[in-house]
């Protein structure tokens, strides 16, 4: 532990807070107070408490910050070449891994994550800002062979001033990968972070200030989605919106981008199925199947959700991953305990409302199906790492994304019935699947509807493997060239010589 990372630890036991943390909007280059006046709080959601207070914005402030963009795209920034955008973002990724510690601290002060989860978050910025460094002069078109009299030729330009909706569960790490790769394409922002987790995106957008990014460039309105996210979706002046959240505000994003005709890309919910077939490696599905529904307590977008086993391995699988879950201890996110807590008591209450709801249906809770008393998790929001059996694929527990430390399990008697049961949701965000037969995992990879698949690894890839989802699990891509690609416009130009 490095001693800067256990002073801040040391700090928020002795406070239940940080100094110095961002108060205002970041708009135009500097942080600003609402033009209401108005803050909130924000929690900690491993005590229950709040640490800080908040600018609170509105459709005034998300106009502010809409043309202090639209000004900056015509601005400096339009005449920088890719290689000096480049260079910026590679400064950014600099001082972001010299700030890491107080980076990952806040960021499990504001959303409860344990330390370490948000230590992986911020490497992983740092690791995003390099990655789209280096692709920020390469991003080029193609020329066509229109024949002797004609040159053909495409260029990819910057969308304009592009709109970023944040979720609470990765506030960090969401805002980098729309951030690195709208800047690197030249695209302006305005960024609405969740009310619940507005930190990390306010500290991230002085830094990159820091790094030369011209004022304007990136806006960060705090506040509410009522008041400031549904103003700024619905906006003339947005040229482009990336959302992450759930089909239902998604929706929502979809019918208000639709008045001005502005381009989208959503990233919702999913129910995302691991596979474990009777050949696999035991001990890398445990550890994989825990991963994927424990990380975050669950709340991720892509977890593994649903486990489908096949029959002959379900009874010793289940057997280890109930006592792995037993022998999870709750505890503050700082104290790196087995699971952090929930973000809210409001998701607290969802989660909490979905297992009675399957326990009361007749599913068979294996571990877990409890709130966690405050007295025994000092006064934050937790609960039980849970395992369920599933009565049936119709069941809401199989059918409905919890966003929480919950596993539903579907035993199947074999490959047909695994991949049938993995395409049996709306949802086709990720799938993972554990097995040593490769040509079986070939076959899953391609009759399997999911944005993306994993075999034998849950989470894997990085920045460059573009992610996202189909059906109601979104559409478009974060990530890799393709994230880069979303904040272009493509121009065809042909010449007669």
């Amino acid at each position: 532990m490095t001693v800067e990372r256990q002073q801040l630890i040391e700090e928020v036991r002795r406070t239940g807070t940080l100094a110095g943390l961002p108060r205002g909007h970041f708009i135009a280059g500097r942080f600003v107070a609402s033009a209401s006046g108005r803050e909130m709080e924000s929690f900690d959601p491993g005590s229950g408490k709040p640490f800080a207070k908040v600018a609170a914005g509105d459709a005034e402030d998300v106009d502010r910050a809409v043309a202090a963009a639209r000004s900056a795209l015509s601005g400096p920034w339009s005449r920088l070449s890719p290689a000096a955008r480049g260079e910026i973002l590679m400064r950014a990724s600099r001082l972001i891994a010299e700030c890491a510690a107080r980076f990952a601290v806040v960021e499990t002060l504001d959303s409860g994550k344990r330390l370490s989860e948000a230590e992986g978050d911020v490497a992983g910025v740092v690791r995003a800002f390099a990655y789209y460094a280096g692709a920020a002069d390469k991003l080029h078109g193609d020329s066509m062979p229109l024949g002797p009299d004609h040159v053909g030729l495409t260029i990819e330009e910057p969308v304009g001033v592009a709109a970023q909706i944040v979720p609470w569960n990765y506030p960090l790490s969401t805002a980098a990968r729309g951030i690195a790769p709208a800047l690197a394409a030249g695209c302006t922002l305005v960024v609405k972070p969740a009310e619940q987790t507005p930190f990390t995106t306010l500290m991230l957008a002085e830094l990159l200030h820091q790094a030369g990014l011209p004022d304007g460039v990136l806006n960060v309105v705090a506040g509410t989605g009522p008041e400031a996210g549904a103003a700024l979706v619905a906006h003339p002046g947005i040229d482009h919106i990336t959302f992450t959240g759930s089909v239902a505000t998604g929706q929502r994003v979809m019918r208000a981008a639709a008045e001005h005709v502005t381009r989208l890309v959503l990233e919702l919910g999913g129910k995302s199925p691991v596979v474990v077939l009777a050949d696999c490696d035991l001990d890398a599905a445990v550890d994989g199947v825990m991963e994927a529904i424990f990380e975050n307590a669950g709340q991720i977008c892509s977890a593994g959700s649903r486990l489908v086993v096949e029959e002959a391995i379900a009874q010793p699988l289940l057997d280890r991953l109930v006592g792995r879950a037993q022998a999870l201890r709750p505890g503050h996110g700082l104290s790196d305990a087995g699971i952090g807590p929930i973000n809210s008591p409001a998701q607290l209450a969802r989660v909490a409302a979905h297992v009675d709801r399957a326990r009361a249906a007749g599913n068979r809770i294996l571990t877990g199906g409890a709130v966690v008393p405050p007295e025994e998790c000092g006064g934050g929001w937790f609960y039980r790492p849970t395992i369920v059996l599933a009565r049936d694929t119709a069941d809401p527990l199989v059918q409905k994304e919890i966003f929480g430390p919950v596993l539903t399990v579907q035993i199947v008697p074999d490959f047909e019935a695994a991949v049938a049961a993995a395409n049996a949701t709306s949802y086709a965000l990720v799938a993972g699947i554990y097995t040593r037969d490769h040509a079986r995992a070939w076959r899953f990879a391609r009759t399997v509807d999911a944005g993306q698949i994993y075999i034998n690894e849950f989470f894997a890839g990085g920045v460059a493997m573009p992610f996202g989802g189909n059906r109601k699990s979104g559409f478009g891509r974060a990530k890799g060239m393709a994230g880069l690609r979303s904040y272009c416009k493509l121009k065809s130009v042909v010449a007669r010589i």
